[in-house]
């Protein structure tokens, strides 16, 4: 995957998060995605910390744009391309950290494997 090909990528999966559309957001993902996150253990008490499929990302992150939810908003910060997929650097208004998310791509160019690891 080239640096371009990732940068594109990220720029329209931090304008579809900061549109807090969660279809938008999701499109970007494979019907098998496989999502990774420590939030998954606060959130759905899953000691893998995993998420499985579009069906259990989506019941996941509808929870970020409940109305009690604050303001969620990302700015990039960068992007590194690797081989079949790559990470994402950007900062989380709403958890106040720098976040860095992997991606790995199939075939059709849809995420099938994505991780979050947060600052601090």
């Amino acid at each position: 995957m080239s640096t371009g090909d990732l940068a594109a990528f990220a720029e329209a999966w931090v304008a579809a998060w900061n549109a807090h559309d969660l279809d938008r957001i999701l499109s970007h993902y494979a019907e098998d995605i496989v999502f990774r996150s420590p939030v998954v253990r606060q959130r759905f008490g899953k000691a893998s910390g995993e998420v499985s499929g579009k069906d259990e990302l989506r019941a996941y992150w509808s929870g970020a744009f409940a109305p009690a939810a604050p303001a969620l908003r990302f700015e990039l910060i960068g992007v590194l391309a690797g081989v079949d997929g790559g990470a994402i650097r950007y900062f989380s208004t709403t958890r106040a950290c720098e976040v860095v998310e992997t991606f790995t791509f199939d075939d059709a160019g849809l995420v099938k494997r994505a991780a979050a690891f947060y600052a601090g």
